[in-house]
């Protein structure tokens, strides 16, 4: 088993790397999603925020971001920059999936169900935008 502060780390990192990537998604999606992507970015930029928070709050340095993360594949078209935010929003969920089954503390448990509910809607929802069918997974985050 793993502790509550390697996993909320993690997820820190998560966050980290979803608030880079959300930077390529908006230079690369439809412009007629750049609402969609600006809110989004918004919101990982929060529950980045807020993981920084709560680390601190329990007596933990967190790490600070990577100078630089590389996509899964190139993203040079509003495909790809979807596709991109499906593996960003996949990647969030198995780590904040990791913070739920490793909370010792209530409260950090409660957070981590928000984080991995809100993760699992966006997810869903570039699926959506890319057509798949289902569009979600009974349970999302889980290898």
């Amino acid at each position: 088993m793993t502790d509550q502060h390697t996993t909320l780390q993690f997820a820190l990192d998560a966050e980290y790397a979803a608030v880079y990537s959300y930077g390529l998604i908006a230079a690369y999606a439809n412009t007629d999603r750049a609402r969609l992507v600006a809110e989004f970015a918004a919101a990982h930029r929060a529950r980045r925020d807020a993981t920084i928070e709560l680390l601190e709050a329990d007596g933990t340095t967190p790490t600070a971001p990577s100078a630089a993360y590389n996509p899964p594949a190139p993203v040079d078209d509003p495909i790809p920059a979807a596709h991109l935010a499906v593996s960003v929003e996949s990647d969030c969920a198995a780590a904040w999936y990791a913070v739920v089954e490793n909370a010792t503390d209530e409260s950090v448990r409660a957070t981590g169900t928000e984080a991995l509910t809100e993760t699992a809607i966006r997810r869903a929802r570039w699926q959506a935008i890319l057509g798949a069918n289902p569009v979600t997974v009974a349970f999302p985050g889980r290898a």
